[in-house]
């Protein structure tokens, strides 16, 4: 099995994810979480997540009239998201380049190493 480049998952920043769309209390979150993102996070990472993102500001505590406390992304927590979300997506809009570039040079390297026809010589050369 090869290696797996999906430790861009950090549980905190799947948390706020999950938030933003509404809030959720503990095991909506780990729902949420493991539907939309693939990812299943222990009780015991949700909860010690939640506590730094609280204490943070990123997130805060809803009232709530049961057992199940709901929390919410703050206006900080947002914007934090927000800042994280556009780096990620630079990384993989550069990444998306760069394989394309690098697919086009090796097909012009196989064209030119063999006996090309115009057509596929004026191919390999765009």
């Amino acid at each position: 099995m090869g290696y797996r480049l999906d430790r861009w998952a950090d549980p905190p920043l799947l948390v706020l994810a999950s938030l933003a769309g509404e809030p959720k209390h503990g095991y909506a979150i780990i729902q949420d979480v493991a539907d939309t993102m693939g990812v299943r996070l222990s009780a015991g990472t949700l909860y010690a997540v939640i506590a730094r993102l609280e204490s943070r500001g990123l997130i805060e505590p809803l009232e709530s009239e049961d057992r199940r406390r709901p929390y919410r992304i703050t206006a900080a927590g947002a914007k934090a998201l927000a800042e994280q979300a556009e780096r990620m997506s630079q990384v993989a809009s550069l990444a998306r380049t760069r394989l394309v570039g690098q697919e086009a040079s090796s097909v012009r390297e196989r064209l030119v190493g063999r006996q090309a026809s115009p057509a596929t010589e004026r191919l390999a050369s765009t």
